[in-house]
């Protein structure tokens, strides 16, 4: 399917280019403050922009099967915040269909208005098992309202929030699904996620896992990128020194977040934790240095631990770039292909480590893909 966006011209704003080589317009951002004749004018062109769009997406989807208006969406519960918007779930109610409804503000920065064009071309566009699937868009002013598959699971990062470290076969099967999609958006899309965490891969009741969240993806016109973007507790340390980002990067985040799965709490800790036992993380980061704050004990437990994470993700971009990489620790827990492709995964040098598709050749991934743990039963466990 070739999807072909609409050419906008306006002389105030800069482009986005989408992949067949149109132009996308997108209000600028000015230092300073645009005169406020020209506010409503930049707003009515973005509207319109997006209006186009939404057209053309409906007018190039073969497979359509949904008649998206806002009355027609139950609001179920929210389901989170993030990229510039919220996220619910919803039901379909014309056709029974649970949906994940994120909203978005029209009026948003310049730099959310990029994203949302942006992904809605991206998720328009991707049909792979190992990626959230796209229901539709529509406007609903001031917001726009991005429909997707809802993952009934949630995010790992949510999972291991609630049941502790996951078993390593299920990681072993998220690092297959990961790079199956990190490999799908790249060959086929020229695209690279940027902001791979936990908490953009969701999992479902029927065992499957899914990437989500492409609000700060890029599309490759040249071989790199170098658009500052994504997490920055998840950077690679080429990304946080201001190198170019390429989809080798990609690749660290996964490493780094498949080592939190597995010990269950960010790999970047301070050992010096008078709440919980942090013997998982021993040998994962150089010894703390001294003079770490102790929390008040008149604090409670909850507050203390996020408290201290948010303590360890400050600390943890100056251990990325001048640190060793963390490791699947303590040695012995874990099998020893999984330790390998952690390890391959957070090799400093970008061009030593290796790609998504190249590390589907790895032995645990090819274990992952034989196995036969059964990821519906284990979802029904929690």
């Amino acid at each position: 399917m070739t999807l072909k966006a609409p050419k906008v011209k306006t002389d105030a704003s800069p482009a986005v280019e989408n992949g067949d080589g149109n132009m996308l317009a997108v209000p600028s951002t000015a230092t300073s403050a645009p005169p406020t004749g020209n506010i409503n004018s930049h707003r009515n062109t973005y509207h319109s922009a997006l209006s186009d769009t939404l057209a053309n997406l409906e007018l190039n989807d073969e497979k359509k099967k949904y008649d998206l208006r806002n009355e027609d969406l139950k609001e179920l519960r929210e389901l989170g915040q993030g990229n510039g918007g919220s996220v619910k779930l919803v039901e379909h109610t014309p056709t029974g269909t649970i949906m994940a409804k994120k909203i978005v503000l029209i009026d948003a920065k310049p730099a959310v208005r990029k994203q949302i064009l942006r992904e809605l071309h991206i998720m328009h566009d991707c049909h792979c098992p190992y990626i959230v699937s796209f229901y539709g868009a529509f406007l609903s002013d001031p917001n726009i309202c991005i429909c997707m598959e809802a993952m009934d699971k949630g995010s790992l990062d949510g999972i291991y929030k609630k049941i502790g470290p996951i078993d390593i076969e299920v990681v072993s099967k998220v690092a297959l699904a990961v790079l199956e999609g990190l490999t799908y958006l790249y060959d086929v899309h020229r695209i690279i996620h940027r902001d791979i965490k936990p908490s953009n891969i969701l999992f479902n009741s029927e065992g499957q896992i899914k990437i989500c969240d492409f609000g700060v993806s890029g599309e490759l016109i040249n071989s790199i990128a170098d658009t500052f973007v994504g997490t920055s507790t998840y950077m690679s340390p080429e990304r946080i020194q201001g190198a170019q980002y390429t989809v080798k990067s990609d690749v660290w985040s996964l490493g780094i977040s498949l080592i939190e799965l597995a010990l269950g709490r960010f790999p970047f800790s301070d050992s010096s934790s008078d709440d919980s036992d942090l013997s998982d993380l021993e040998g994962t980061l150089s010894p703390a240095r001294p003079g770490s704050i102790a929390l008040p004990p008149s604090r409670s437990l909850e507050e203390r631990k996020r408290e201290k994470d948010k303590r360890n993700k400050r600390k943890s971009k100056g251990h990325i770039v001048n640190e060793p990489a963390p490791r699947l620790t303590p040695e012995g827990r874990f099998p020893k292909m999984a330790e390998e492709f952690v390890d391959s995964c957070l090799l400093k040098d970008p061009d030593a480590r290796q790609t998504p598709k190249q590390l589907l050749k790895h032995p645990w991934i090819d274990h992952a893909r034989k196995s036969d743990f059964n990821l519906a039963e284990w979802a029904s466990t929690f």
